[in-house]
C-alpha cells in the first residue's frame, strides 16, 4: 500500500509541476490544478511515511522520480531542452535512487 501512495504522490507532484508551467505562461486557472496536486502530493508523502517506508528511501524515490517525469514530460509537452548531459544526469538520479533502496533496511 505504500508504494501505492508513493507512485501517487509522484504524479501528484508531476502534475502539480507541468501546472505550474502552464499557469506561469498566463493560463492563471492553472493555479488551482498546481495546489491540488501539490496538496495532495504532500499528504499521500505524509501517508507514506505513516505506513512505514523510511523517510530517506521514500523522500529519495519521491523527490528523484519527480525530476526526471518532469523533465522527460517538459520535453515531450513544451518542447523544452533535454540535452545528453541531462539524459546522463536522468540516468545518475536514477542509478542513485536504486542504491538508496537497495541500501536501506526494511
Amino acid at each position: 500500500m505504500a508504494w501505492l501512495a508513493l507512485i501517487g504522490a509522484i504524479l501528484f507532484e508531476v502534475g502539480g509541476t507541468l501546472s505550474l508551467r502552464m499557469a506561469a505562461t498566463g493560463r492563471r486557472p492553472w493555479y488551482l490544478a498546481v495546489a491540488v496536486g501539490y496538496v495532495t502530493a504532500f499528504g499521500l508523502l505524509a501517508v507514506v511515511l505513516t505506513l512505514g517506508m523510511p523517510l530517506g528511501v521514500a523522500y529519495g524515490i519521491w523527490s528523484a522520480s519527480g525530476v526526471v517525469l518532469t523533465a522527460i514530460l517538459a520535453r515531450l509537452l513544451f518542447d523544452e531542452s533535454l540535452t545528453w548531459l541531462m539524459s546522463l544526469g536522468i540516468a545518475v538520479t536514477v542509478g542513485g535512487v536504486l542504491l538508496i533502496e537497495t541500501g536501506s533496511v526494511h
